[in-house]
């Protein structure tokens, strides 16, 4: 298995900048990948992706193998070639997706079964098969091991339980993985939010011998306090010369207090979700372009962002775009949002390398404070 060099060029307190660097170009981190579910960032172009700033997106595993099939993606020539992206491109294992499948899956200790949301069919999904679509089939430049989602919120036990399925399919990931010159293979520590048990995760995790570990178990409802007091566990126990990935994070206050801590790399479907229901996310914090306030403003959606979206097009023209459910709103929403995402990034990558992260940090957390998620009992 390849492990892909990663250069840290600068830090301030815990946060840091660098490159990851793949055979098919650098990551710059702090980094956003945008989401990718069905091959495709919905709504944009591959073009205006990689304009926004990406340097990664990230597809999904589960979607894809049920539509149009990894077999099929593979024939096609691979998920780059199929879907036009010609970066560095994660999947993911396909836990998460069939995770959230309370009702349609079995799991065991070799891996699970589950049902399709599109047609009711039978499918499974081990540490092996997961590798095969990943690594195989869709060419992914970096994998993700199959894992065991744990439950928001659960018991110790439950947790202990999950997390050492987790560990034991790492290893079975691992050797499916095998020795590959121009992939890599991350590891993902669980144990919900219980400190002996993040630790126990991030220590096996690391000692598997992975090519970077991400932090599973979060954007599961456990709300932005939580979040951050999990990263703060788990850091401790994780070595300072690997890349470290939180999965699902997340909205921008999520981000600037993970990078504070350490993290370089986010993946969420935030940016295109949001775009497509009429949110747009800007330095002030998110707006709602369906308000009858905006019928009228001539200005644009942010001047300073380099992206069509955020310059050209008023307020108002977007206002009146999702009032007549016309498809160009979505389109030009997820455009900013992605272009807002990314510039968030390089604004981040830049404050560290210059030494003013955490005054970036207050201003933003000051002015983004009421977009912290609740734990989802309190919401």
């Amino acid at each position: 298995m390849a492990t892909f060099p990663f250069e840290i060029s600068a830090r301030e307190g815990k946060a840091r900048t660098g490159r990851l660097k793949t055979p098919r170009g650098d990551i710059r981190t702090p980094a956003f990948m945008p989401v990718g579910t069905a091959g495709t960032v919905k709504a944009l172009y591959m073009d205006q992706v990689q304009g926004a700033g990406a340097d990664i997106i990230l597809g999904n595993t589960y979607h894809l193998m049920l539509r149009p099939g990894a077999e099929r993606v593979q024939r096609l020539g691979g998920l780059h070639k199929f879907s036009g992206w010609s970066g560095p491109m994660l999947t993911d294992s396909g836990g998460f997706q069939v995770w959230s499948l309370a009702q349609l899956r079995k799991m065991d200790a070799d891996g699970v079964t589950f049902q399709s949301h599109i047609d009711g069919s039978t499918h499974r999904l081990t540490p092996a098969r997961s590798i095969e679509i990943q690594a195989d089939l869709l060419g992914a430049d970096i994998s993700m091991q199959l894992d065991e989602c744990t439950n928001f919120p659960c018991t110790h036990e439950e947790a202990e339980r999950s997390l050492a399925l987790s560990l034991k399919w790492g290893e079975r990931s691992l050797d499916a993985f095998g020795a590959r010159d121009a992939q890599t293979l991350f590891g993902i520590i669980q144990g919900s939010n219980f400190p002996d048990l993040r630790e126990r995760s991030a220590k096996g995790v690391t000692a598997q011998g992975f090519g970077g570990i991400a932090l599973g178990g979060l954007a599961v409802g456990e709300g932005h306090d939580q979040m951050c007091a999990t990263i703060d566990m788990t850091m401790p126990h994780l070595p300072d010369h690997m890349p470290r990935y939180v999965m699902g994070v997340g909205k921008p206050i999520d981000l600037v207090e993970s990078v504070a801590r350490g993290i370089d790399m986010f993946d969420c479907v935030l940016p295109t979700r949001s775009g497509r229901h009429g949110q747009a996310w800007t330095w002030d914090g998110p707006l709602n372009l369906n308000n009858a306030k905006f019928a009228e403003d001539t200005s644009p959606l942010d001047p300073v962002i380099n992206c069509p979206a955020s310059q050209v097009y008023s307020r108002a023209y977007l206002h009146h775009l999702f009032k007549a459910g016309e498809y160009l709103g979505p389109m030009l929403l997820s455009w900013h949002n992605t272009a807002f995402f990314q510039a968030l990034m390089a604004e981040m990558r830049a404050a560290i390398a210059e030494g003013r992260f955490e005054a970036l940090r207050a201003t933003l957390s000051a002015g983004w404070e009421n977009t912290k998620s609740k734990p989802k009992a309190e919401s």
